[in-house]
This record gives C-alpha cells, sequence and structure tokens, in this order.
C-alpha cells in the first residue's frame, strides 16, 4: 500500500500513501485503498490510546464516503478522535489529494479488550 506515517499522537495521525500501485481498473484510487489508510490511522490512535489501560484496540465498524476520485500523485490520512473512552474510540479521518481536496472521509469505531495472553 505504501502507507507511511508522518505524525503519531493519539490526538492527531496523519499518513500519507500513494495512488500508483492502488488503482481500481479505472484508473482511480481504489476505494478499498482509502479504507486501508483510514483504518491504519484509526486503529493506530486508538491503540495508543488503548495502551494507557493496558488495552488493544479492534475494529468494530468502518464507514468511508468517496467524494471524488484521486488518479494521480499522494493521498493524506488525518484522523482525529470523535470519542475516546475506556471500552470504545471512534475516529474521523479526512483523506485529501495534493491539492487539499477532499477525496474520502471515513468513520472508525475500535473497541478495547483486554490483552490476550502472551501479548
Amino acid at each position: 500500500m505504501g502507507i507511511e506515517i508522518t505524525q503519531w499522537d493519539v490526538q492527531e495521525m496523519i499518513g500519507t500513501m500513494p495512488v500508483k500501485g492502488n488503482r481500481q481498473p479505472f484508473g482511480l484510487l481504489h476505494g478499498g485503498a482509502n479504507a486501508v489508510l483510514a483504518e491504519q490511522l484509526g486503529s493506530l490512535g486508538s491503540a495508543m490510546h488503548a495502551h494507557q489501560f493496558g488495552s488493544i484496540a479492534v475494529g468494530l465498524e468502518l464507514s468511508c464516503t468517496h467524494h471524488r476520485a484521486a488518479r494521480e500523485g499522494i493521498v493524506t490520512g488525518v484522523a482525529r478522535p470523535i470519542h475516546l473512552g475506556r471500552s470504545t474510540t471512534t475516529y474521523e479521518i479526512v483523506v485529501t489529494d495534493e491539492d487539499g481536496k477532499r477525496t474520502c472521509t471515513a468513520r472508525l469505531t475500535c473497541i478495547l479488550r483486554a490483552k490476550p495472553p502472551g501479548a
């Protein structure tokens, strides 16, 4: 996928992903690639939050709205928390193209669970 995390913080997780190599047959950035970027960013933020409770975060629900197509360059995802609780987290992830135009808005909810044995 070529995702690079450029900022690590519970309050704002940022990452980039190239369009090249992540296109669907019509030459547009694949919607599934947007979902992967969104889930990666939201999950990392959720995991960092869960760590303070000795928990792990696992995805519960992901929804993506694809606003416009990206055809080249890189896209940037910015994940910010909507809710940081003891049992769930919810992040909004906004993906933009190189011109700063919103291409996708996603929402990820994770559930926080006890660490499994050996983790």
